[in-house]
């Protein structure tokens, strides 16, 4: 895993900034086990994701989180990985401290009026249970954040103050739009990995898939590798070792048995598939207790 996070009790980069906790960017490459474990909130925290599929438990309920997806945690609220794993993929962090310890109000940093921050305060409150949305705006917002701390150009606070007043406008704009409709979630896909999930035994190719989707070939790579940043064979190769790690969990079967039963054409295919996005092989994982 590589991490670029500036912390303001560590980082001089932000102490002009005493309202921003945390920014930076974090790219895992392998699924890390027992790295997420939960946190509680005690400011608004963002987290944006740009690559890859993230299984995270919002305040104790299961959200899947694909690129483009930005998720949104108030004062109090909870967040961990499924199983405490952080899966493959990277997404960018910020957290912005509260101007009162029980309410969601824009600190006196922010250069919105005080009419506009009450109305931050209302949608973002009233919107508690909406945690996860689509805004794909939000990620060249936040890499010029990061690019302002970097460069210590003249006008600098003044700029980061404002690209962190568009993001919180363009949060809630989204969420005003989002109110009474589903996130933007391609509901093709959530129902093609239901179907796969169902039967991962089967050698399932991606003409099998796409079709499926009621797509052809070339355009459902396209959209899948799109959608959540992987090619369809290892956007499948994912599902099948998330579900392996789920059966290894319950310890139900042996490993010969999981392997063929998440589709693995043979125990040594799978463990070293299953080692070389997790670190271990899977009798390691089960010898180690690891999901203690």
């Amino acid at each position: 895993m590589t991490q670029t996070i500036f912390r303001n009790d560590i980082s001089p980069e932000l102490d002009a900034f005493p309202h921003l906790q945390e920014i930076g960017v974090i790219k895992n490459t392998t699924i890390r086990l027992n790295s997420f474990v939960k946190e509680c909130c005690d400011g608004i925290g963002l987290r944006l994701v740009t690559e890859g599929k993230f299984d995270w438990l919002i305040d104790d309920k299961l959200y899947t989180v694909y690129p483009g997806d930005l998720v949104l945690l108030l004062p109090g609220q909870t967040i961990a990985g499924d199983n405490d794993i952080l899966n493959i993929g990277s997404f960018y962090t910020i957290k912005v401290t509260v101007q009162e310890q029980c309410r969601v109000i824009l600190g006196k940093w922010s250069m919105l009026s005080h009419k506009e921050k009450l109305s931050v305060n209302q949608i973002l409150t009233h919107n508690r249970h909406t945690p996860v949305i689509s805004l794909k705006e939000a990620q060249p917002l936040i890499q010029s954040l990061l690019n302002e701390l970097k460069n210590e150009e003249v006008g600098r606070q003044s700029m980061i103050n404002h690209l962190l007043d568009q993001l919180f406008i363009y949060t809630c704009r989204q969420l005003v739009r989002q109110s009474n409709l589903r996130r933007d979630f391609p509901q093709t896909f959530f129902n093609l990995e239901q179907i796969l999930r169902k039967d991962l035994a089967h050698q399932w190719t991606v003409e099998e898939m796409a079709a499926l989707s009621g797509m052809g070939t070339t355009v459902f790579t396209e959209k899948v590798k799109s959608f959540s940043g992987f090619s369809p064979i290892n956007y499948l190769i994912n599902i099948r070792v998330s579900e392996a790690i789920k059966m290894l969990k319950r310890g139900e079967a042996n490993v010969t048995t999981i392997a063929h039963a998440t589709g693995f054409y043979s125990s040594q295919h799978f463990a070293t598939t299953f080692k070389k996005l997790t670190g271990y092989t899977p009798s390691e994982y089960r010898k180690n207790n690891l999901f203690k």
